[in-house]
């Protein structure tokens, strides 16, 4: 067994409405809370970050398993979106929505556009970050799969 580990140092500097600071190896923003929740909005949020955390590694995944499945990928693209609730002054993070556009190279087949649609489903599943809040945030899929022209 292989254990990685990742850091984060935060910095914080007061109240609800300041302006913190992370660092890790690659990434380097600003943080606070977004202007939806009544915040600075400067820089990032939990809120963005768990959505990025989720579409990363979601896209990441569905690409390796296209490759590894041999199939005659042409283009890859992705909008997520995320849904918070706030109920009674209490933020439920309720919902994640991928979707993934997939366009294959004019050389697949409809054979090969099934494989598609099943890994786009399994990528899911396999993913580290959707296995980690699974339970806790629900995710939907809406992809639209194409064969090239």
């Amino acid at each position: 067994m292989a254990l990685h580990h990742f850091h984060l140092k935060a910095d914080w500097p007061g109240g609800r409405n300041e302006v913190g600071y992370i660092e890790s190896d690659k990434l380097k923003t600003e943080i606070s809370i977004p202007k939806e929740m009544n915040g600075p909005d400067i820089g990032t949020n939990p809120d963005e970050m768990l959505l990025g955390a989720a579409a990363t590694c979601y896209i990441i995944s569905l690409a390796a398993m296209i490759e590894r499945a041999n199939l005659p990928l042409k283009e890859l693209d992705m909008e997520s979106e995320g849904i918070v609730d706030v109920t009674e002054g209490v933020f439920t993070y309720k919902k994640i929505i991928h979707r993934p556009r997939v366009l294959l190279s004019s050389e697949a087949d409809v054979g090969d556009l099934n494989k598609l649609n099943r890994l786009i489903e399994k990528a899911e599943k396999n993913c580290m970050i959707s296995k980690a809040i699974e339970g806790n945030v629900e995710l939907e899929m809406d992809a639209e799969t194409y064969i090239s022209e």
